[in-house]
């Protein structure tokens, strides 16, 4: 059976997108594992399903490589939008994406019939353990501080995490260049304080108005970037008082504009290129 596909990239992140609107029962786990074998260079960070919503214009679904269904990804949110405007799914600017981890506002920029930037409201970060989930004590995991052995040697790690539903974790350091994020990245996402895998954003902010990041992404690898880690990046400087509510992330795919605003609210904004389409040939 053949599945049509479109490869797109948002700034930090590639997804196979898939219109299911047509398509039988398919076991998609499955095909997310075949998709995404980052060796193939096809699925880059997972599978993404489009699908129809009663709650909002429309549904998305996303896999990891390893096929487990996730709740939710900026990025992938982001080419959403795009995706369902360029293949005339919509012709709304203002669109809503159903997600496991809530309702996604998102705006369109358009110039000339085409999708130049994509603005996602992604909600209020969530930081208690019970949302991480993260075994703490505290009503909330910030700037904490746990013992990882990386090759032998134990580090004591200052971090902190919340939730846009999928867990993120930040950790400043001063140099992102030599960071050995091979080593200490699967280091902490296995940690056992964490009830689930979690995503680990190493952060170096610059100053006030920019901050850079590298982005270990759990069950992945190191990935060009991630939209929530960009953001996870951006609220925990401003809560160590490093930054203000409002900056550019740069990250190796690209920069976002980020901001926290006074409703607590966080944004992203950037945009989202199509890579290619073509049809995935799939097995049962």
């Amino acid at each position: 059976m053949k599945i049509p596909f479109t490869k797109m990239q948002a700034y930090g992140n590639d997804y196979v997108y898939v219109n299911v609107e047509g398509l039988p029962e398919i076991n998609w786990n499955e095909v997310a594992v075949q998709i995404s074998d980052r060796h193939f260079g096809v699925g880059g960070d997972g599978l993404v399903l489009v699908c129809p919503s009663e709650k909002a214009d429309f549904r998305m679904r996303i896999f990891d490589p390893d096929g487990t269904e996730a709740e939710m990804c900026g990025n992938a949110v982001r080419s959403v939008a795009k995706y369902v405007y360029s293949h005339k799914m919509t012709d709304k600017e203002n669109i809503t994406i159903e997600t496991l981890g809530g309702i996604k506002n998102l705006y369109l920029t358009i110039e000339d019939g085409e999708v130049v930037n994509i603005e996602a409201e992604i909600g209020k970060p969530v930081f208690t353990p019970e949302a991480i989930p993260v075994d703490c004590e505290n009503d909330e995991f910030f700037n904490e501080k746990i013992k990882v052995n990386v090759d032998g040697r134990i580090m004591h790690i200052a971090m902190s995490s919340l939730s846009w539903g999928n867990p993120h974790t930040v950790i400043f350091v001063d140099d992102l260049e030599s960071l050995d994020i091979e080593t200490i990245g699967p280091a902490i996402e296995n940690h056992p304080i964490f009830a689930k895998r979690t995503n680990v954003t190493f952060a170096r902010v610059i100053d006030r108005k920019n901050i850079q990041i590298r982005e270990w992404e759990r069950g992945c690898g190191e990935t060009i970037g991630c939209g929530t880690g960009c953001c996870t990046a951006l609220v925990f400087a401003n809560r160590l008082g490093l930054c203000d509510r409002e900056a550019t992330v740069m990250q190796i795919g690209g920069p976002l504009e980020v901001k926290w605003d006074d409703e607590g609210l966080v944004h992203m904004k950037g945009p989202s290129f199509t890579v290619f389409e073509g049809e995935y040939d799939y097995e049962a």
